[in-house]
Parts: C-alpha cells; structure tokens; sequence
C-alpha cells in the first residue's frame, strides 16, 4: 500500500523574448531598448561580428589562419552578453565569444593573432581581468566560480560571467561549478549558448530534460530561457542577472536558444549530421535581420545607413586582416615562455636547443 503523498518541491522554467523574428515587438520593451542609440549600438556590434566572422573563414580556407569556429548566427548570444557588464565584470569566454570580446574592446587583429596561434592574441587589448578563450568544454566554469569566490572574499562588487554551449552542460566539472557556486551563494552568472549541436550531437541526445535551464534547479540557483536570436532579451537576462548577484543574492544560469548555421569549426562538415533544409529554417530566426526589421519598421534605420555601415565595418575589417598578416611571427622560445613562471629543466634544454638551432641557419 502506498503512503500519502505530497510535493516537496516544484519548479517552472520561464521564457524571454521581446522581438519575434519578423522583427515585431511582443512585450514592453526594456528602458535600454528604448533607447534608440543603444539599439542601433547592439545592431552594428552584431553585424561587425559577422563581418569579421566571414573574413575569418576565408583567412582559414586560404591557409592564413587555423582552425577557427565561426558564431554564424548566434551573435546575439555574445553581444548581448558583454552589452550587459560591466568594465569591472569579468569574462570567461568559450571559443565563439567573438562578439563579446570585440564589445569589451578585444581587437580584430588581437582575435586574428590567437585564432592564428600566436600566443600574442591572448595578451588582448580587452580588459586584462578577463579570461583568454577557453577551448576545452566546460572546464571554465570551475575557473568562474574561483573568480566568483575571489570577488566575494575581497567584497567587490564584481560579478563572473561565464558563458559555453549546450554540450558544455553534459560535463561533470559543470555540474559541480554551479552546484557549489549555489551553496557559496558566489557572484557568477552561467550563460548556456545552446546552439542546439554540441559538434555533431544534438541536445536531444545529451539530456533528457526539457530545458538545460532546469540544470540550475538540482544547484538551487535561478534558471531561465532566453531567446538567444533577441539580442534584447539576452542582454535584459543578463542585466537582471548580474544585478541579482551584485546585491549578493547568489548566482544564475541563463539558456540562451539560437542555432549554428555554421560548421562546429573549420574543420567540421555539418551536412554530414544535418539536413540543408533544416539550417535554411533555421535563417529565418537569425538575430541580425529581426533587429534591422525593428529598427526599419519603427524608422530608425534606413538603406542609406546599412550601406555606409557595411563599407565602414569591411574597411574595418580589412585593415585588421593587413595588420595581422604584415605582423611578424614568433621567434621559436615562444613556444616555451608561456606556460611555467620557472621553467621545468627539461624545458629549458629544449630551449636552449631550439634557439642553438636558430643561430646555426
């Protein structure tokens, strides 16, 4: 016989929005948003990141640059992030952050130089408290919820912010950063980047739960989904966010839903995992053309501003792709100066003959 029962916990996961993709207000607008300054401030800051994105791919493809991963529709993610921090707040990027960094004042070349593998491009221009790229999955969010403690110990009013994909979440040392961050009550926000493909595994098939924001539920932390194609509705989560934590009441994961219309990385062939008729659905959601269609529709942005942007965001561009390419490589002990304060003694032979070797060409 089964005793009586009752509910001991429940729990909803709520969703944000404020455009739909035909570029259509569906809630009242954010006081930031009505501002149309800061919109059309978002929108190129979006479309640079675009930009710089293709040129990227094309420095790749004729041998200029390495293996680089594209945020091909999910700059709204990156974008409303870093538009909702503050200077002091600290970043801890993935590998599709592009947008984010460029917004924290990360420049092209400085992007250019890491994704070419010059150590050189992780000493950025960017505030210097914030993180380099983080490559490996997940393994920054430990990383976060040190920054986290270190802010709280210190009584700064600072908050970490870390962002990674959705196959980021399937990673135990995720799991025990938000769980711990929970129980310090630390001021760090997690933002999941779901782009529905972890490489060539979809959600689907990494979780069985409804929203990977319920992940915060087992933490006791706050979880929310945003529309991550509504460069609005991420940077309001964010900000609400970031000013939750900075009053001390704890931390927050934030699942922003986009879509990768690109490969994972230059070195993927997503047609292999997924179907053309499915990325083509997928453009009709992309975050660039919903904010130029709100912008259009209320008349504050017109053809003759598009154009004069594009030349002025490509000139920009190119300017940075001549710079990176005119830099001068490494010398060869670079390969050795950025790892140990004191170098291992084994190390330090290889050093050594690698710079004899340089000195007998």
């Amino acid at each position: 016989m089964e005793g009586a029962r009752s509910t001991t916990a429940s729990f909803a996961i709520e969703y944000r929005r404020f455009l739909s993709p035909s570029g259509d207000a569906t809630a009242t607008m954010p006081d930031f948003a009505r501002d149309s300054t800061q919109l059309i401030n978002l929108y190129q800051a979006m479309v640079l990141t675009r930009t710089f994105d293709a040129k990227a791919v094309a420095l790749q493809r004729t041998g200029r640059l390495g293996t680089y991963p594209s945020s091909l529709g999910q700059e709204a993610v990156a974008v409303g992030v870093a538009a909702a921090m503050r200077e002091e707040d600290l970043l801890l990027p993935s590998f599709r952050e592009h947008g984010a960094q460029l917004w924290r004042g990360v420049t092209l070349q400085d992007i250019l130089l890491y994704w070419g593998g010059d150590e050189r491009g992780s000493a950025s221009s960017g505030p210097r408290h914030d993180f380099p790229v983080n490559v490996p999955v997940g393994s920054h969010a430990p990383h976060a919820v040190g920054v986290a403690l270190a802010f709280k110990l210190r009584g700064e009013q600072c908050v970490a912010v870390c962002v990674m994909g959705d196959g980021a979440t399937s990673k135990g040392e995720v799991a025990e950063a938000l769980n711990i961050a929970g129980v310090w009550r630390l001021p760090v926000v997690f933002v999941i980047n779901n782009n529905g493909w972890a490489i060539s595994v979809p959600v689907a098939r990494q979780t069985a739960a409804a929203t990977l924001a319920q992940k915060a539920v087992a933490a006791g932390i706050p979880g929310e989904q945003v529309d991550g194609n509504d460069v609005i509705a991420v940077r309001a989560a964010v900000e609400d966010a970031l000013a939750r934590a900075r009053a001390g009441n704890g931390p927050a994961l934030i699942e922003a839903i986009t879509y990768r219309l690109s490969d994972h990385t230059t070195a993927d062939d997503a047609s292999r995992y997924r179907s053309d008729a499915e990325v083509s659905q997928r453009w009709n959601e992309e975050p660039i053309a919903r904010l130029r269609r709100y912008l259009v529709k209320r008349e504050l942005w017109t053809k003759a501003d598009e154009e004069r942007m594009l030349t002025a965001l490509s000139t920009q561009v190119d300017a940075a792709v001549e710079s990176y390419l005119a830099t001068a490589p490494q010398p060869v002990e670079s390969i050795f100066d950025h790892t140990y304060a004191t170098l291992p003694a084994d190390l330090a032979d290889q050093r050594a003959a690698a710079l004899a070797a340089r000195s007998r060409r």
